[in-house]
């Protein structure tokens, strides 16, 4: 065997799915006895969706998902502004309002398609040092057995002490086009339209830690004092409970996202505040840019000193999303009298303005996100190696139309460039597709980063030679 994965969320299949399709050998394993139901996350932003375009495993997803307009915010109980999102109309791909239910469901059947069955109530105890497998990555959440086992460090603060969330069933006539949010001196309450069902939401609110342990029935009892307390809202009528929970917001970031033969990602690697929705969208980031490394070091066309490079790239981006959603978090929770005066005269009213709201979009998408200043990226005139190359129309070398994102992953592309060029992209990489374009030739790494651009083919081949074995991997230039 090839890779064990260890976890069957979203971030593990991802990863199951980016290896099975370069031909690598992958067992999937889940101490869960079976997938699950609830919707847990539930909006993949654009980020997220190109990937799981690029894996073949978006299917229909855009047809079944609400379109997130936004949230309404209040004060006092009063509205005062809606934070819109205003995503770029250039790019392809938006954000989905959809359960995480319902992406797990697509990668599973995109899983089947690959012939990569998930080995259900399977638990990892130990990690050998001559294991059956030759790799092994944690893809097994906050509580991670196979971080732990392999001695990586996970430090962290406390961020917020207790939430409580119910997805609920109710009667309650409230426009569904947005979420709404209401701020109080004691705390936030947040509702949100679910896709799936006309009168589905989510409440969630954060209360003090008094030591209770709350069932279920106790928790929606709670959210539906909360409603009337910091929302003014007495007429929703909740009919039946779907989920309920009780948490606690950590951030935590590992020391390593690598140890010797074990990797870790998602939420094994870093875990923060769910405001934002980001966790979902950084671990399946994670698995992407992972997927294409380890497969070309399994497969032998590179050394496992490639796999640094996963670390030195996507740490400083798990860094920066701690740091983000830590700030928001705090800031909309209000802990102090200063920051609920910050919160409710100058942020929640700035909101609302479009180039606010412009920005806010650009930020949760991650289609910002670039590598230039890690050990694989470069200088020179844009795009950089490093960034992001869009969707867009191509042709193939025989004529025939196609996307970009569509001929990658697990394929390589060259965008322009000659036959002698596409020759030597191949012998190093296997799989790469030619594309016709014009002025210097862009190697477009799976992940749609770019690797390399120019027309020298002995450039093209020390660059390969440098990326494929690289002499030594540093973290990203802040």
């Amino acid at each position: 065997m090839d890779v064990l994965i260890v976890g069957a969320g979203p971030t593990g299949m991802t990863l199951a799915c980016g290896l099975a399709a370069q031909g690598v050998e992958v067992r999937l394993v889940d101490r869960a006895t079976g997938p699950a139901e609830t919707s847990r996350a539930n909006i993949l932003h654009a980020r997220g969706v190109e990937v799981l375009d690029r894996l073949g495993a978006l299917r229909d997803l855009r047809e079944r998902t609400l379109e997130p307009a936004g949230m309404r915010m209040h004060v006092g109980g009063r509205p005062i502004a809606t934070m819109r999102f205003l995503p770029d109309r250039r790019e392809r791909t938006q954000a989905l309002f959809v359960s995480q239910a319902a992406i797990e469901a697509e990668l599973r059947r995109r899983l089947t398609e690959l012939g990569v069955p998930i080995h259900w109530g399977t638990e990892v105890t130990s990690l050998d040092q001559d294991p059956p497998a030759d790799w092994v990555v944690g893809c097994d959440g906050a509580r991670s057995t196979v971080r732990e086992l392999a001695g990586i460090d996970f430090p962290g603060v406390p961020v917020a002490e207790r939430f409580l969330l119910a997805d609920v069933h109710t009667d309650w006539d409230r426009d569904r086009s947005v979420s709404a949010g209401w701020y109080h001196r004691d705390g936030m309450l947040l509702a949100m339209p679910m896709p799936g069902k006309p009168d589905l939401w989510r409440l969630m609110a954060d209360v003090p830690h008094d030591g209770e342990r709350l069932a279920p029935d106790q928790v929606v009892d709670r959210l539906r004092q909360l409603l009337v307390e910091r929302a003014g809202q007495s007429d929703i009528g909740i009919r039946e409970t779907v989920w309920a929970s009780v948490f606690r917001i950590h951030r935590r970031l590992a020391a390593d996202y690598r140890r010797g033969r074990v990797l870790l990602a998602g939420d094994a690697a870093h875990t923060h505040s769910p405001i934002g929705g980001q966790g979902m969208n950084t671990g399946i980031g994670d698995a992407e840019n992972l997927a294409w490394k380890l497969g070309l070091v399994v497969r032998g066309l590179a050394g496992p000193e490639l796999l640094d490079t996963y670390g030195a790239e996507r740490r400083p981006l798990a860094a920066d999303v701690l740091r983000n959603t830590t700030a928001n978090t705090r800031l909309l929770l209000g802990e102090t009298a200063l920051t609920r005066f910050l919160r409710d005269r100058v942020v929640v009213p700035l909101l609302g303005r479009p180039a606010v709201q412009r920005r806010a979009t650009r930020v949760a998408s991650q289609l910002w996100v670039t590598y230039r200043r890690g050990p694989l990226g470069g200088r020179g005139p844009a795009p950089q190696p490093g960034d992001r190359i869009p969707d867009g129309e191509y042709q193939r070398t025989d004529g025939t139309q196609t996307r970009l994102h569509a001929e990658l992953g697990p394929e390589w592309a060259l965008v322009g460039g000659s036959a002698e060029l596409l020759a030597e992209a191949r012998t190093a990489l296997g799989e790469v597709v030619g594309l016709r374009g014009e002025g210097d030739a862009l190697l477009i790494r799976p992940d749609a980063h770019l690797a390399w651009h120019g027309n020298d083919p002995a450039a093209l081949q020390d660059r390969l030679t440098a990326m494929l074995r690289p002499p030594g991997v540093g973290t990203m230039r802040p």
